[in-house]
């Protein structure tokens, strides 16, 4: 199974924090599971982290790849279905991640309720 993982719950995994829901950790953990983490997500967090709104590692990048976890880039087609999908969400971050989930057809681990307007499976972080 592919997981992508949204940014909250990627920090949440990173810092072994128990509001981490324990289906998704044993997924995330699993060795059968393919774990992704969109260069979306990574942007998303520096964002934020540089601008001082949330803890995150200064090192991310190191640390994802010290999980175990891959990144996934952006591609033009993923921007393109970005882009024309409904407003349901008023992230970009995580409208990428949906167009991402889609043509991967991968399962999205996170607690965004507004990801389930979408269609999308989404295993709760």
């Amino acid at each position: 199974m592919i997981l992508l993982v949204d940014a909250h719950a990627l920090l949440w995994w990173l810092a072994d924090d128990p509001q981490l829901d324990s289906a998704a950790a044993r997924s995330i953990a699993d060795p059968a599971n393919d774990v992704l983490i969109s260069a979306a997500m990574v942007w998303e967090i520096e964002v934020k982290r540089v601008a001082g709104r949330l803890g995150a590692p200064v090192d991310l990048l190191d640390a994802i790849q010290q999980s175990g976890m891959d990144t996934l880039p952006i591609t033009a087609l993923d921007a393109v279905t970005a882009a024309g999908l409904p407003m349901h969400h008023g992230d970009p971050f995580d409208r990428m991640l949906v167009a991402q989930a889609r043509r991967l057809d991968a399962l999205i681990v996170s607690r965004d309720r507004a990801l389930h307007a979408y269609d999308v499976d989404v295993l709760p972080a």
